[in-house]
């Protein structure tokens, strides 16, 4: 009788087991398939044909706009961009030297001596809660935020605030830095919004509570998608809870890029995708084009793409349900950052 029940336990957990691998296999399917029809570069010209030319000439002179990993790659050519659209640009980047040297060439490309470096390590809340004290004395309003710092590191690596690297990047400083920014973001409402640099990645993982990996064996791009998941997730919830105070908050992917990043996480897809994947300034569009709309263009909580919205699951893939646990993740935010609700 109890080998039957133990057998019937296995059979189970077996049957469980298949069913899983089945359905990430199937996930992994369909994000490669749907990338490689829209993400690369042959998928921006595609969707350019759709694009209005005078979206991107709006200018933006005397609005300030604070750009996270702003040193190179999207970050860089998203500072550049708003730079060249007359905006006042605060460029967040960790390492000092780095963020000079593009600082001064963004002035110099642009012409515009309104652009400004701001040392903050996105990794560390600590540093996070430091810049925006610091920052908040300057009593500026903040019309645009990008959260475009981010990071995919694939062995476990522990912050000395005892954090995962990615999920202390991607998730908790997105979360600390756009949480701490919003008095000043109010003060430039109505016309104001935030942008998080998402990822298509992201269509290959449902939200979990998990939010550390600690519950199976490390795998750095796994834990990347699932931090991609809950920004998109966060963004929504963003849209609801701040609904009153007039900010406009806006996920986006910016496609598969050539960047830096991307070279050094993903060497093996960089490779074989050498020539087909998009230059820094395409997979930025997006960004300007969220950043120079009229806010009614806009739908609040979105996830967008190649200027337009786009959907936030892929068919099949049983990620859609997942979002309901959006709450339980603010609250978990709440407390690892050590904020209080601002709602």
């Amino acid at each position: 009788m109890e080998n039957s029940a133990t057998l019937q336990i296995q059979v189970h957990v077996s049957v469980g087991s298949l069913a899983m691998f089945l359905l990430k296999t199937w996930r992994s399917t369909a994000f490669g398939i749907y990338g490689y029809l829209n993400f690369t570069k042959a998928g921006f010209i595609e969707h350019s044909k759709k694009f209005n030319a005078e979206d991107m000439e709006t200018r933006i002179d005397g609005k300030n706009c604070i750009v996270t990993g702003a040193n190179s790659g999207i970050g860089y050519a998203t500072a550049e961009g708003l730079a060249s659209r007359g905006a006042t640009v605060f460029m967040v980047c960790r390492n000092k030297e780095r963020g000079e040297a593009a600082l001064s060439e963004i002035q110099s490309t642009t012409g515009n001596t309104n652009v400004h470096l701001e040392v903050c390590d996105l990794s560390s809340v600590s540093d996070i809660k430091s810049f925006a004290s610091r920052f908040s004395s300057k009593d500026l309003p903040i019309h645009v935020l990008v959260n475009n710092a981010g990071l995919l590191e694939n062995k476990r690596v522990t912050t000395s605030e005892g954090f995962e690297l990615n999920f202390a990047v991607n998730v908790l400083g997105t979360y600390a830095m756009t949480e701490l920014m919003l008095p000043l973001l109010e003060k430039a409402a109505p016309d104001v919004r935030v942008i998080t640099v998402s990822s298509g990645g992201m269509y290959t993982a449902p939200l979990t509570k998990d939010l550390q990996f600690s519950d199976s064996k490390f795998d750095g791009v796994e834990q990347y998608a699932r931090n991609k998941r809950v920004q998109v997730a966060l963004t929504e919830k963003w849209a609801e809870i701040y609904k009153n105070k007039g900010i406009g908050f806006y996920s986006m992917h910016p496609g598969w890029a050539e960047t830096p990043g991307v070279a050094k996480s993903l060497p093996d897809f960089s490779n074989s995708f050498s020539g087909k994947l998009r230059t820094s300034e395409e997979g930025a569009d997006t960004i300007l084009w969220l950043a120079t709309q009229p806010k009614e263009k806009l739908v609040p909580g979105a996830f967008y793409f190649d200027r337009a919205e786009a959907p936030k699951h892929l068919m099949f893939t049983a990620t859609g349900g997942s979002h309901g646990i959006i709450d339980s993740i603010v609250d978990s935010l709440r407390s690892l950052s050590s904020l209080s609700s601002q709602s």
